[in-house]
């Protein structure tokens, strides 16, 4: 995932080691709407998303 507008560096560490271990030892591939790793990327995309928008207005 390329988006990292305004995540710091020990957000963006912590994020990809979670994926991993996810990945890993997580459960097995589930559907979209409950698999924890495509939540993770949607609440990821949505904070981008977030501060891509503040930083617009201000």
């Amino acid at each position: 995932m390329r988006d990292r507008d305004g995540l710091t560096l020990g957000y963006r560490f912590k994020w990809r080691l979670n994926w991993l271990l996810l990945t890993v030892a997580g459960p097995a591939q589930q559907a979209d709407d409950t698999d924890p790793r495509r939540r993770m990327e949607r609440e990821r995309a949505a904070l981008v998303a977030q501060l891509r928008a503040e930083r617009a207005q201000g």
